[in-house]
C-alpha cells in the first residue's frame, strides 16, 4: 500500500456520530484526516444497539445541523449520520471495516495497525465512545435456564410478553428495560438495584422531557454550579414526592457537575406499584431461581441487565491508557476536559459529551477546538477539570483557550443568544 496515503494530520478512531463531526471539522480546519471503522458502516455503538433503543434528549438537542431526525429510535440515529456523511462528502475519508489492533506512539505522533497495514498521524483523536462495552456482573450459574440479555442485546422486546421479569441496574438502560416490559405486557416484573440514578420523573416521552433547552436559560441567567443543582434538584424532589417514588430517592444530592438529566419513563411510572423491588445484586442463578444479595429468590424466566457499559481502550499500548476501564477513570486522565496526560496529541471527545447537553453541537464544539489546537491556533492546556463540563459551559472553558474560534469580542453576546433565543423545537447551529 502506498505510505504517503496512510500519513495524516488526524486520525480518528471510531465512524459514530464523535468520529463523523470529527472528520468535518479537521476538514473544515483544512488538516488530512482519516477515519477508521470497524464495521462496515458508520454509525459506530449505535450500529450494534437494537432497533427499539431510542435517544436521552430531545430530537433537537440530537439532530446534526440541519438534517432533522425522521424519529427518535436506532435507525432514524444511524439514518441521520449517513445523511450527514452524504450532505458534506465525507465518505471518502472513512474507511470501514478497519479496525484499529494497536495504537502506539512513536516520534511524529501516532502508529495504527490495521488488518490492512499501518496508519501514521501527527495526531490521535479516540472517538470510540465513552461507553462501548457491555457490562455484565459476575455472578454463579448453575445449570440455567434463565434467558439473559443486556440492554444492548434484546433484540426482540416480544420475548417479554407473558414472562416473568427481572430487571438489574439503577440508571438510564434499566430504566428503558423497565418501560419495555409494561410495552410488552411481560407477566410479572421485578426490579433489583443496589442504587438509583436521578432522573426527571414525567408522563412526557423522551423525547420532549428530555430537552436540556431549560438548563441552558439556567445558564445563560448567570447561575453557578451550586445554584444549577438546587434548582434541579429540588424540581426533581418535588417530582419524585408527586409520583410516589421517594423510596427510590438516589442517597446524594443532584449535582450537575457529576449527574445527568435523564427524562423519566412513562410505563414506569404509570405501573410503579405492580414492580416487585429489591435494593440488591444478583448473586446466583441456578435453575430458573435468581438468588438475590438481599436473600430473596425470584423465579424468572428473563434476567435483563440494565447495567451500563464500561470504556475499552485495550488497543493502546501505553498502559496507563489501555488499563483505563471507567468514564470517571478516563475524565480524570483528561485535560481540558478532552486532551488525554497519558499521551500526547491525543483526544478523547467522548468525555466532554457525557454531561448535560446536546449531542452534535456539543461535539462540533469539542471538536472544532481540538483541530485549532492541531493547527496551532489554539492552546488546550493539560489541568483536569475533575468534573463534567456541561452545554454552555463547554463554550466558556473553550472559549479562552481557542481565541481564533471564538472571537473575544463577540462569543459571549452570540452564544447567550443561542442559549436564550433558539426555539426549543430547532437545533442550534453547527458552528
Amino acid at each position: 500500500m502506498d505510505s504517503t496515503r496512510n500519513r495524516f494530520d488526524v486520525a480518528i478512531v471510531g465512524g459514530g456520530l464523535a468520529g463523523v463531526v470529527a472528520l468535518a471539522c479537521a476538514r473544515k480546519a483544512g488538516l488530512a484526516a482519516v477515519v477508521l471503522e470497524r464495521q462496515g458502516r458508520v454509525g459506530g455503538l449505535w450500529r450494534d444497539l437494537p432497533a427499539w433503543q431510542d435517544i436521552q434528549i430531545s430530537a433537537a438537542d440530537w439532530t446534526l445541523g440541519d438534517l432533522p431526525l425522521q424519529g427518535v429510535t436506532q435507525p432514524h440515529i444511524l439514518a441521520n449520520i449517513e445523511a450527514w456523511v452524504q450532505r458534506f462528502g465525507l465518505a471518502d475519508g472513512i474507511r470501514l471495516n478497519t479496525p484499529v489492533h494497536r495504537a502506539r506512539e512513536d516520534g511524529a505522533g501516532w502508529t495504527l495497525t490495521t488488518p490492512t497495514g499501518e496508519v501514521h498521524a501527527r495526531h490521535l483523536v479516540a472517538a470510540t465512545g465513552a461507553h462501548n462495552t457491555p457490562v455484565i456482573p459476575a455472578c454463579s450459574r448453575t445449570a440455567s435456564t434463565v434467558s439473559e440479555f443486556h440492554s444492548s442485546a434484546l433484540r426482540d422486546p416480544g420475548l417479554l410478553t407473558g414472562r416473568d421479569v427481572l430487571v438489574v441496574g439503577g440508571g438510564a438502560s434499566a430504566f428503558d428495560l423497565l418501560d419495555l416490559c409494561f410495552q410488552h405486557g411481560a407477566r410479572r416484573v421485578v426490579w433489583a438495584y443496589r442504587g438509583t440514578r436521578w432522573f426527571v420523573p414525567t408522563f412526557k416521552p423522551k423525547h420532549i422531557a428530555g430537552s436540556v433547552r431549560g438548563f441552558a436559560r439556567l445558564q445563560a441567567s448567570g447561575m453557578g454550579h451550586e445554584q444549577q443543582s438546587a434548582t434541579i434538584g429540588a424540581d426533581m424532589r418535588a417530582r419524585y414526592e408527586k409520583f410516589g417514588l421517594t423510596d427510590i430517592l438516589p442517597t446524594r444530592d443532584f449535582d450537575v457537575r457529576h449527574d445527568q438529566l435523564i427524562p423519566g419513563r412513562p410505563g414506569m411510572l404509570a405501573h410503579y406499584a405492580a414492580i416487585e423491588r429489591h435494593r440488591a445484586s444478583v448473586d446466583a442463578i441456578a435453575g430458573g431461581t435468581v438468588t438475590l444479595s438481599d436473600g430473596h429468590r425470584v423465579e424468572a424466566d428473563v434476567l435483563l441487565w440494565g447495567t451500563g457499559y464500561r470504556v475499552d481502550l485495550s488497543y493502546f499500548d501505553p498502559p496507563a491508557i489501555a488499563s483505563i476501564r471507567t468514564l470517571e477513570a478516563l475524565t480524570a486522565r483528561c485535560g481540558c476536559i478532552f486532551r488525554s496526560l497519558d499521551a500526547t496529541n491525543l483526544y478523547f471527545p467522548g468525555v466532554g459529551l457525557d454531561g448535560i447537553g446536546s449531542a452534535a453541537w456539543s461535539y462540533s464544539l469539542l471538536c472544532r477546538s481540538i483541530m485549532s489546537h492541531i493547527r496551532g491556533t489554539a492552546r488546550l492546556d493539560n489541568a483536569a477539570v475533575g468534573h463534567k463540563v456541561n452545554h454552555f459551559d463547554i463554550v466558556h472553558h473553550l472559549a479562552p483557550r481557542d481565541p481564533g474560534s471564538y472571537p473575544p469580542d463577540t462569543w459571549p453576546a452570540h452564544y447567550r443568544d443561542i442559549a436564550l433565543n433558539t426555539p426549543d423545537e430547532q437545533p442550534y447551529p453547527l458552528p
